[in-house]
């Protein structure tokens, strides 16, 4: 029953990022579209091969494949915010205060001390991880107010959190590959291990939903940088 309704908010919560992101982003009903049938596709894909095992399968297939899940969308994401002018529109078009409220999905973490709790993922992995995603998701939530209020010092605490937030899913991915059964690169060998992730409904946290969190903290970065750009360039026009 516990990954049942896990399977439900997971899924749930995905098409609530990606459909936010889009109809605040995207510049036209085609776009939208293409964007949506692409999300839905990659989310299928992911559901697909964690139903067959693959992410679980011995090293080095299943390393290799939940390493692709995770690294392979991020990567191409930056390619295309480096190369494309309507990624990079489309990430700049999003307004600040959303890209900081999406993560308020990151209170998700909660299924990762759930987890820790009912012995099914390792402490330092489940309780680092989990509670890193609780603390960041519930700081979004006040942070987005305050972007939104325009109030005092919110770029300087909203480039400390979203440091903070990109820093909690690098360190989960770290302890989740460093913990995991087989992997090449594992140095934590407490139990149990964190197998559990790469199976449904959880591997939809690794191979989905992290990819999209950690490329809207670069799209917030270069927001932040371009806001900062644009506040030095009034006191200069103004004076010309």
């Amino acid at each position: 029953m516990f990954d049942i309704i896990a399977a439900v908010t997971l899924t749930l919560g995905a098409a609530a990022l990606v459909g936010i992101l889009i109809a605040v982003g995207a510049p036209d009903r085609a776009t939208r579209l293409r964007m949506a049938l692409g999300a839905t596709i990659w989310f299928a894909l992911v559901v697909s091969l964690g139903a067959m095992g693959v992410f679980s399968l011995p090293a080095p297939l299943g390393t290799a494949a939940i390493g692709a899940a995770v690294m392979g969308p991020f990567v191409a994401g930056l390619v295309a915010l480096a190369r494309s002018r309507s990624a990079r529109a489309f990430a700049l078009g999003v307004p600040v205060a959303v890209l900081v409220a999406v993560n308020a999905g990151r209170l998700a973490g909660a299924f990762f001390v759930a987890l820790y709790a009912a012995g099914r993922l390792p402490p330092t992995f489940a309780l680092s991880a989990g509670w890193g995603d609780i603390a960041i998701g519930a700081a979004a939530i006040p942070l987005a107010w305050a972007i939104y209020r325009g109030l005092p010092g919110w770029r300087a605490l909203a480039l400390v959190w979203n440091t903070l937030g990109i820093a909690d899913l690098v360190n989960a991915v770290t302890l989740g590959i460093g913990s995991a059964p087989d992997s090449p690169l594992r140095f934590m060998f407490e139990h149990p291990d964190s197998r559990a992730v790469t199976m449904l409904p959880w591997v939809m946290i690794p191979g989905f939903l992290v990819p999209i969190y950690a490329l809207v903290h670069v799209a917030l970065f270069a927001r932040l940088a371009a806001s900062a750009a644009n506040l030095h360039k009034v006191p200069l026009e103004g004076a010309a």
